[in-house]
């Protein structure tokens, strides 16, 4: 029997744990400093938002652990001895815990690195200031509740995804809300520039202050150490009583960067998820592959790679080796009412080898981008605006080479929209032959 160690409770490692325990007998403990559960990090938005409470967010009753034989503890690692095979803990206290534990160090047979991803800083001054702050930990939901009822006006820093979810969050509860962003339109680094615009449209639609190609100059501070305001960097101050930096994030691994650990920007892994140490792993949003698959990026913050890594990590430790395949691409996210979706290969900036078919309806809701490959016409991506498509449909059309013809006479079988919605995929066919 192996002595399992995983650090980190989030989708990745608690994927890995779950396969393991289904396939085999092996001692299998989870540290967490967060949270005493695993939670879904991405309902953070609606328990805000009043939609949830944090108990509707864990996909497991608290019984289920003890049940499945899998040890859980809130606890902080401080260190890894990997040649001694242990882990110290720094004995902080949780008080919000209902584990305890005066146990200051841990061993292994086998450690599982899942220490997810942090919020980006870059040197702003003022940017440790309080009620400034991500929103990717369930501390930033806390934080950000604490100081919601005497905040009036917030600030987000960053386009993305969780910019734009911190900025529905707050206009829920009808507190103004102004985004710097600065890039000339939102999210430009992934989206093509018609998709790009349709987000800063949505954005403006529901009265949010969108200020592109706006930079963060500084955060200035009350008597408290509180936020105030900020300056942006054409010297416009902003009042504001909270500061959201939503900047992208970077893997988990500052803390690590003293160890014998190969790392670069994320803990650097082989194929098979495997580190530079023996028996030890690291899986989900710390890590980098050293040689990621084809139409692949060395980092994806994604959570859907965290599982498919926990499970292919599963079967590495428990039957045998396994190399990760996350598949063909995809991804998928809502812009306050505009929802997104991106199956395969789907640039912001379209150039040669491939191009592109645009379509976007009359009222400026709904879009579809078809990527395809010039020389052989083979559809390679997919973008959605305000319509849904069928994974399998799609990774279909890339695996069988469909030309771009071919997908457009197929697109109602990949249809995937709620009962009722008007199907424009007859407009669609008739458009494209027009163009």
């Amino acid at each position: 029997m192996k002595n399992i160690l995983i650090i980190g409770n989030g989708v990745s490692g608690i994927t890995a744990a779950r396969h393991l325990r289904k396939l085999g007998d092996d001692k299998i403990t989870v540290i967490s400093k967060e949270t005493d559960h695993f939670f879904s990090r991405t309902a953070l938005m609606y328990i805000y938002m009043g939609h949830m409470k944090y108990e509707h967010t864990k996909p497991y009753e608290d019984w289920f652990w003890k049940k499945n034989n899998i040890s859980l503890m809130r606890a902080e690692v401080s260190d890894i001895d990997f040649d001694l095979k242990r882990v110290k803990l720094n004995g902080k206290k949780f008080k919000d815990s209902a584990f305890k534990t005066n146990l200051t160090e841990l061993s292994y047979d086998i450690l599982i690195l899942a220490t997810g991803s942090a919020s980006n800083k870059f040197g702003w001054p003022g940017q440790d200031l309080n009620q400034v702050h991500g929103m990717y930990s369930f501390q930033d939901l806390e934080q950000l509740e604490k100081a919601s009822p005497f905040l009036k006006r917030g600030v987000i820093v960053g386009g993305g995804l969780i910019g734009i979810e911190l900025a529905e969050m707050m206009h829920s509860r009808h507190k103004e809300v102004t985004m710097l962003v600065r890039e000339p339109s939102y999210w430009n680094n992934v989206l093509p520039p018609e998709e790009s615009e349709m987000v800063n449209q949505q954005i403006i639609m529901n009265h949010i202050d969108l200020r592109l190609g706006t930079e963060l100059k500084e955060i200035l501070s009350d008597d408290n150490n509180n936020a105030r305001a900020v300056v942006t960097g054409d010297g416009e101050e902003i009042s504001c009583q909270f500061v959201g930096l939503t900047a992208g994030v970077h893997p988990n691994v500052k803390w690590l960067k003293d160890s014998e650990l190969a790392i670069n920007r994320g803990i650097l892994v082989d194929e098979y998820l495997r580190t530079n140490k023996p028996d030890v792993y690291a899986i989900g949003d710390c890590v980098e592959l050293q040689n990621p698959p084809k139409g692949r990026r060395a980092i994806e913050p994604i959570w859907y790679v965290g599982r498919i890594m926990g499970e292919t990590l599963a079967h590495t430790i428990a039957r045998s080796p396994i190399k990760y395949n996350p598949g063909h691409w995809f991804n998928s996210a809502k812009f306050l009412d505009l929802e997104y979706q991106v199956y395969g290969n789907v640039p912001a900036n379209i150039v040669s080898p491939l191009s592109s078919y645009f379509w976007k309806s009359e009222d400026g809701l709904k879009s579809l981008r078809l990527v395809y490959e010039i020389a052989t016409n083979h559809v390679v991506g997919v973008n959605l605006m305000g319509l849904r498509f069928r994974q399998e449909i799609c990774e279909e059309w890339f695996d069988n080479h469909f030309t771009l013809e071919e997908v457009v006479k197929d697109l109602d079988r990949a249809h995937f929209d709620p009962e009722f919605y008007k199907k424009y995929y007859k407009e669609i066919e008739t458009h494209l032959a027009h163009n």
